[in-house]
């Protein structure tokens, strides 16, 4: 495959390059901002198909897993080229897929980690100082956003019991992962995701982290009967291993708010396997394996 989204480093300036490049060479993918962050960097968004009938994939929750929101590019490098050159992907007739469905896709809801993860405390630009004063023994595992606050632990599901669950684990401030926040949705990053959600009714979501080859599908009882058998296809096509949810990571996600909030089908995709942040180079491998995985959760 000839991938135009290369295997580099992403920081905010490669996320705005490809976000330019994608939008001038495709002109029917819709681009937009869905919001700021603390630092003003924006979070942006690639819509295509119809709109009314749409799913939602997003990534880049955790500032070391920025290799997701590559991964998510790349995804919308391949949808767009297959409907400009009315090609085939994965057997699918694409151009006549989203004439009637629709998807869209945050490739990086918190580029203040990224950036922090990626370039140290540089990249925390005013807010250097505090985030000093948080401390981090190796900035490439920054998870959070640029005020501490782990971006899947501020969703509004559970999150009362997930901050009681920090607390007995020591964590009671902001940190470099796995701080809830003051309240659920008092980020600028999760407010926008939530804010879009809700205007948009999107029918099902998908977010996309690393690490493990794992795809997450419940939450409470608002799960939809159909979600599990979704799920079985998801993981037979990219041979990923279904999982509940569990310790620390059983609530505050942005699929446990999904689901929770539309009793609609939502995914956690765990990608690739190793230590945070995974290698660059194993991109386009990772990618091969779940391009049909990210497409049916497209179409079903």
């Amino acid at each position: 495959m000839d991938y135009t989204v290369k295997p580099v480093l992403f920081d905010y300036s490669t996320n705005l390059k490809i976000f330019e490049e994608l939008t001038a060479e495709f002109s029917f993918l819709k681009p937009s901002v869905i919001g700021r962050t603390a630092l003003g960097r924006g979070i942006f968004a690639l819509s295509l198909g119809n709109e009314k009938n749409s799913v939602i994939l997003a990534g880049g929750f955790h500032g070391s897993e920025w290799l997701t929101s590559l991964a998510l590019y790349l995804f919308a490098q391949r949808l767009s080229e297959s409907i400009s050159k009315k090609t085939l992907m994965c057997g699918v007739d694409l151009e006549r897929a989203f004439s009637q469905l629709g998807v869209t896709i945050i490739p990086c809801v918190n580029p203040d980690g990224t950036e922090i993860a990626v370039h140290g405390i540089s990249g925390a630009r005013g807010l250097k100082e505090f985030v000093s004063s948080i401390g981090c023994e190796d900035y490439r595992k920054w998870n959070a956003n640029a005020l501490g606050v782990d971006i899947n632990h501020n969703f509004n599901a559970g999150w009362e019991k997930l901050r009681e669950m920090e607390r007995e684990a020591g964590i009671d401030g902001p940190s470099p992962t796995r701080y809830a926040g003051a309240y659920a949705e008092s980020e600028a990053e999760t407010k926008a995701l939530t804010r879009l959600c809700r205007l948009k009714k999107f029918r099902s979501c998908m977010a996309l982290h690393s690490q493990g080859e794992e795809i997450f599908w419940q939450y409470g009882e608002n799960t939809p009967r159909s979600s599990e058998m979704m799920a079985k296809i998801l993981a037979d096509s990219c041979s990923y291993k279904l999982v509940n949810n569990a310790g620390l990571y059983s609530h505050g996600g942005f699929k446990d708010w999904f689901i929770e909030e539309f009793a609609s089908p939502g995914f956690t995709m765990e990608i690739g396997k190793g230590e945070n942040p995974l290698p660059k180079e194993e991109l386009y491998e990772i990618y091969a394996k779940i391009e049909e995985a990210l497409l049916l959760f497209c179409l079903m």
